[in-house]
């Protein structure tokens, strides 16, 4: 198993080494797996780039989330990572992708939906799984949880 340490860097020779492209479409992580993704040296190689959609216009507008998805489902659900992993792999026409929503805290939450609560979905080509995060460590721990959990998600489905 790779050392969170060190799993960007190992996520980086897994791409590489298979020639996929990777993006991002983030919201309750703000760019931070995109971030950790390029301070790895070379990471230009298969990272395209990523889209930080914080609210829901950008969901909709850049990354095709239907706003009935949103209303029905509610923005932290399985539908909505699943349609933002796949719009940014439309959009930046990558092999992979990784979207994130949740509620980091420590407002925001309900008692469908408690502080904490995060969806992550991972793409490659038409293959997916997704992971339902919960439990929270405060607005930086849950942050953070998220992004390891993502990228430990991605190198699963490599």
């Amino acid at each position: 198993m790779t050392s969170t340490a060190n799993i960007e860097i190992e996520l980086g020779r897994r791409l590489s080494s298979l020639g996929l492209t990777l993006s991002t479409a983030e919201s309750c992580t703000g760019g931070g797996i995109a971030a950790l993704i390029t301070s790895v040296p070379g990471s230009s190689a298969y990272f395209r780039g990523g889209v930080v959609a914080y609210s829901n216009e950008v969901k909709t507008a850049l990354l095709g989330v239907s706003p009935l998805t949103i209303a029905t489902c509610d923005v932290v659900s399985r539908e909505v990572v699943v349609d933002m992993a796949r719009g940014v792999q439309a959009l930046l026409h990558t092999d992979c992708a990784i979207a994130t929503s949740g509620i980091a805290g420590p407002d925001g939450g309900t008692p469908e939906r408690p502080v904490g609560t995060i969806w992550i979905a991972v793409a490659r080509g038409d293959r997916l799984l997704t992971k339902q995060l919960s439990g929270n460590g405060g607005r930086r721990a849950n942050t953070e949880g998220a992004i390891q959990a993502a990228l430990h998600l991605l190198l699963d489905l490599l």
